[in-house]
């Protein structure tokens, strides 16, 4: 009895073992079924609340519409009074072209305006003599024809005297001599009324040639001032053209921002169009965002978005809207975009850009620079504008 009593001891002790082994597999495949459970349950809690509203990529960068610097009129650097990183405001000097051409040109055109605006006053003086010139023609005109009259009535008396003295002639009542007197009287008196018609033809010549000069200066003044002259009002706009020039010498800033890419150097000579330097607005940097063409189905311009930057980490966070979605992928606009009608075509998930327009507080207290990395996610089951 005494050698059973180990066995037995034994085997009561592996079937206690056996019953907690049994016991603790059964605990851990409940474990495991709850943490499947609670997985799935998560999983579904998380797809429902947030993957199926919320949009994420890391493929976004901060960009602004950067303004170029190019002067209008060509001409000599005098003076550069920006470096690289230097802050600007719309309106500051930031080059200065050599003003002695333009301050020439505009003397020039100021020294003519005043010559039209004398020229003018001319025409004006000379409708006025030019009327009086007409006046002068019609005196002269009825003077001719006065004297037309007299040279015409010497020349019928004359005809007349002739007539009578030729018919006594033949009866000897008149002497020869005195035939002779009155033929001589007669040819004074035709070249007498001739000379006279000549006069008239000249004296009415002379009104009509009065009359056209005045209508020829009245075109150059009618229905204007001396101000609205085409003559004056043409050298004005010379003129203002040439103080635009000379203000134009002064190359300003287009908008607040930082200088970047600047190339201009003293001394240098620039043509009209030509980049002389950039300015970045910070205060306008927005967001392009590369979202994969599977996650666009629900975006929509005016959406809320969160954003942060590499630059600060996580615990920045920006605030936007959607402003606008590109009209192609990346690839389209690429230098060499994708030939996909080729026999070894792979198919590529393609990323569209997103824009996102940034508050404008938020980057005023923490200011981003272009080109930064960005992480982006849009909540799309906000309100769209």
């Amino acid at each position: 009895m005494s050698n059973m009593e180990p066995e037995v001891i034994a085997a009561a002790t592996q079937v206690e073992a056996d019953a907690r082994n049994k016991l603790r597999r059964k605990r851990l495949f409940i474990l495991l079924g709850a943490v499947v459970v609670t997985g799935a349950l998560g999983y579904g809690i998380y797809s429902y609340s947030h993957a199926s509203r919320f949009v994420t990529t890391d493929n976004a960068y901060t960009a602004a519409e950067t303004a170029q610097v190019t002067p209008s009129i060509g001409g000599i650097v005098s003076d550069v009074r920006v470096t690289d990183t230097q802050a600007v405001k719309q309106g500051d000097v930031v080059v200065m072209l050599d003003d002695t051409d333009a301050r020439l040109a505009l003397d020039q055109a100021e020294a003519e305006l005043g010559r039209a605006v004398r020229r003018v006053r001319g025409y004006v003086a000379n409708d006025q003599s030019l009327a009086a010139q007409i006046a002068a023609r019609v005196s002269d005109e009825k003077r001719a024809a006065a004297q037309l009259d007299s040279a015409t009535a010497d020349f019928e008396r004359a005809q007349v005297d002739l007539s009578r003295r030729e018919a006594l002639a033949s009866s000897g009542s008149v002497s020869g001599d005195e035939l002779t007197r009155a033929r001589n009287a007669f040819q004074t008196a035709v070249a007498n009324m001739t000379a006279a018609q000549a006069q008239v033809t000249q004296a009415r010549a002379n009104y009509n040639a009065a009359i056209g000069s005045r209508e020829a200066n009245a075109v150059l003044i009618a229905n204007a001032t001396e101000q609205t002259n085409p003559e004056v009002a043409l050298a004005r706009a010379k003129r203002d053209q040439a103080k635009v020039n000379l203000e134009r010498t002064a190359i300003r800033a287009p908008v607040d921002g930082v200088v970047a890419r600047r190339s201009v150097q003293v001394g240098q000579q620039v043509q009209a169009g030509a980049a002389l330097l950039s300015v970045v607005p910070l205060s306008q940097v927005h967001v392009d965002a590369n979202f994969k063409e599977g996650q666009l189905d629900k975006v929509r311009i005016g959406q809320r978005v969160e954003v942060h930057s590499d630059l600060y980490g996580k615990k920045v966070k920006y605030h936007g809207v959607v402003s606008g979605l590109s009209g192609g992928t990346g690839s389209t606009f690429a230098t060499i975009p994708a030939q996909n009608a080729t026999g070894n075509w792979i198919k590529v998930v393609q990323r569209v850009p997103v824009r996102i327009h940034l508050d404008a507080d938020e980057l005023a207290a923490r200011p981003l620079q272009v080109g930064l990395s960005m992480n982006a996610t849009i909540d799309t089951r906000s309100d769209a504008n």
